[in-house]
């Protein structure tokens, strides 16, 4: 039977193995067992459910609890060829009776509903006489009342199943549990633990980081501005913080979207839709959006607020590089934000039971926040697993120098003890500025020694400052309606036993990517496409296929189906069209496919026509840029040239044994790890070295070390 899976998954999906996990879990399906698949997001669940029910006889019934993640699904689903369909309240009654209908009639393998659909009898019977073989259960922590995100409409569930007069198999799936929630979904499903695969809960292709003592706005701005090209979600905990957050972006000329639940059904579905479809690359959201976007090219997520769990946050950050490629989940922490969660947690319905818990979560929460720990390692230990440091994120890299800010704080504990803690950081802020504002001629701060104690800084710096100590610990602030400062025993430790207080440099921003220039065309031909056949682009193609295209440069049906995630109905559909445009990039730049051998990359670097004789000055041109201090694509974008043309140039200039900086093109590290590839696997072609390498790692490093070492060989006499 997993033969005839694989089959399927290359027949239909464009792949040739499974990823990790997936394989065990599937086979679990089809051999009759009820499964409980605990996967990451973007690793691959959906594929779980989907083969299994190909080879079913029957029909295959997923319950989801978003009416968007369903047509996202069913959308993918066609273009790929499989006939499914859904049904919820987003269709009129004659497109429900034409589905129902069509049901009876046996026209589709996978039918998507919402949990609430199973609580109408009628509904019920009308699943009991169709042929259910599989029933999937999707984010199925919902179901139990320790999940972070407990539906009470998941409750019947097990009803339905047990309605059946032939029991289908089930399969639970859900990328966040807990070992309390793991056992509450088998014992409510009754699902074996012997049937239940953890497939690790790392995300490999996600850098998170924690902030603390930024100014939150002017972050968001920098980053977003520094990765306009790239979609991203920022979250907020609020709607006013979500209005203010989309106004202030707007203003600076970014296209933004907004989505929380006091926006119109109307409003909230338009502005969703503009961000898959790529009309709007940002989307402020509370967490009502996302829960049910399957957007595979998301490249950043931004927590404006502190998540109220580590369960909410891993979900929500993992948003972020579904399509496996490399993404950023930032968390923007502040003390304030503890206090909004708090106040939250007070507002709910909830048993005093109930409310310790979710206490207890919010405290493991700010506790991830706070550790030195590597960020991803902790989180995984969260879930029960044991992890290894990820190497990437902000603990594990950060070499930021410290600045000892000891005066600074000691101006701003001073302050707060004079003001009897008994105000916010606004009117503190104000004091230590020298502010005249009423209020505190009113209340006699104008005489106090810290009045005008920092008239060199301004307001919003002391503002900020004072975010970090409160961020930092030094600082509290009170529940209170109004809250103020107050001191900490951390503070009181500077104050009386002089202990320092150090803060590091602020973070520079950096992008997460840059694309090449074939890329981007190639996302312009799935653009056009995706508006043509009214889905999203990602629908068309994902971003890492769109990558592997690039780097492939296919120019035939037979080569466009060995990229990944191409499948023979996505080649019938679409193939013509990207290898069209494949075709006259290659042309318009006259350079050929980057698998061809090194030998030939050498040879085109070394052979000039006489036509061509003009390009040798176009070579050294290029070449004095680098030199000069100018970035590859700073001189493709110079010279009205292709990136891949000016790597080509800097390999002549190699080649001809021109001097160069060699730590501008790799480290020490990468040119160790691509000689030791470049022995093991010989240089005749360029693929297989790129494939065992780490992603990171390019072609034109590969061709830079490769002509390094050729160049070494001639002076040796070798």
């Amino acid at each position: 039977m997993l033969e005839q899976a694989k089959r399927k998954l290359q027949e239909y999906f464009g792949y040739s193995t499974f990823r990790e996990g997936q394989e065990s879990i599937i086979g679990s399906v089809l051999n009759g067992m009820d499964t409980l698949a605990i996967m990451p997001t973007g690793g691959g669940k959906s594929i779980c459910y989907q083969i299994p029910a190909l080879l079913a006889e029957g029909i295959t019934i997923v319950i989801s609890p978003l009416i968007s993640l369903m047509k996202d699904q069913v959308d993918a689903l066609t273009s790929a060829g499989v006939s499914s369909t859904y049904i919820n309240s987003s269709l009129s009654a004659r497109e429900l009776n034409e589905r129902i209908e069509e049901l009876k009639d046996n026209q589709y393998k996978i039918l998507y509903i919402a949990p609430e659909r199973l609580e109408s009898a009628s509904f019920r019977s009308l699943l009991f006489d169709m042929n259910v073989s599989i029933v999937a259960i999707d984010e199925a922590h919902c179901i139990s009342q320790w999940g972070h995100d407990f539906r009470p409409s998941y409750r019947s569930i097990r009803n339905m199943i047990e309605g059946f007069r032939e029991r289908p198999i089930v399969i639970a799936l859900t990328a966040t549990a807990t070992q309390e929630v793991t056992n509450d979904i088998c014992e409510l499903l009754d699902i074996s633990p012997d049937n239940t695969y953890v497939t690790g809960f790392a995300r490999d292709n996600l850098t998170f980081n924690v902030i603390k003592g930024e100014n939150k706005r002017d972050y968001i701005s920098n980053y977003v501005k520094a990765n306009d090209d790239q979609a991203g979600i920022i979250y907020a905990a609020t709607r006013r913080e979500v209005d203010e957050l989309y106004n202030y972006l707007k203003k600076q000329g970014i296209k933004v979207g907004k989505y929380h639940a006091g926006m119109s059904e109307h409003e909230r579905s338009e502005q969703q839709d503009n961000f898959l479809f790529d009309k709007l690359n940002v989307m402020v959201a509370t967490n009502a959006f996302g829960m049910g976007i399957n957007k595979s090219n998301v490249r950043y997520v931004i927590h404006h607020n502190l998540p109220k769990n580590i369960e909410a946050y891993y979900q929500e950050a993992g948003r972020a590089g579904r399509d496996g490629e490399r993404s950023e989940c930032t968390l923007l922490f502040a003390g304030q934000d503890i206090q909004l969660q708090k106040f939250l947690i007070e507002q709910t319905a909830l048993s005093d039971e109930k409310k310790i818990h979710e206490y207890q979560k919010l405290q493991q929460m700010v506790d991830l926040c706070h550790t030195e720990k590597c960020i991803q390692s902790y989180i995984i230990e969260y879930f029960g697993e044991s992890a290894q440091d990820c190497g990437k994120c902000m603990n594990c890299r950060d070499t930021r120098s410290k600045i000892d800010i000891t005066n600074e704080a000691l101006m701003v504990f001073s302050c707060i003890k004079r003001m009897n803690e008994r105000f916010g950081k606004t009117l503190v802020a104000q004091v230590l500025k020298g502010s005249k504002n009423k209020r505190i001629i009113q209340f006699g701060f104008d005489k106090l020694t810290t009045y005008r104690l920092m008239s060199n800084k301004t307001e919003k710096q002391i503002t900020d400052l004072i975010d970090f100590l409160i961020a930092e610990g030094y600082l509290a602030m009170t529940n209170a309606q109004y809250p103020v400062l107050e001191l900490t025993n951390k503070a009181r430790k500077v104050l009386i036993d002089k202990q320092p207080v150090y803060k590091k440099e602020s973070v520079t921003i950096q992008a997460i990517e840059s694309n090449d220039q074939l890329f981007d065309r190639l996302r312009q031909v799935r653009r056009d496409l995706a508006s043509k056949h009214n889905v999203p682009p990602y629908i068309i193609f994902s971003d890492s296929s769109l990558k592997d295209m690039s780097s492939k440069c296919p120019t035939t049906a037979e080569q466009f189906l060995s990229v990944k995630g191409v499948a023979k109905t996505k080649l019938e559909k679409y193939g013509d069209d990207f290898i069209s445009a494949i075709k006259q990039f290659l042309d318009e730049n006259h350079i050929v496919n980057q698998e061809h051998s090194t030998e030939s990359v050498m040879e085109d670097i070394k052979t000039e026509t006489d036509d061509n004789k003009n390009k040798v000055a176009s070579y050294l041109t290029s070449y004095q840029q680098f030199v000069e201090g100018a970035t590859v694509s700073e001189i493709a974008k110079n010279r009205d040239l292709t990136e891949i043309t000016v790597q080509n140039h800097l390999a002549k200039a190699i080649s001809e044994g021109l001097p160069f900086d060699w730590e501008r093109i790799f480290t020490d590290e990468q040119e160790t790890l691509i000689i030791e590839k470049v022995y093991e696997l010989g240089t005749e072609l360029l693929k297989p070295i790129k494939e065992a390498l780490p992603d990171q790692i390019t072609y034109f490093q590969i061709k830079a070390t490769i002509c390094k070492l050729q160049l070494n060989e001639v002076k040796s006499g070798g």
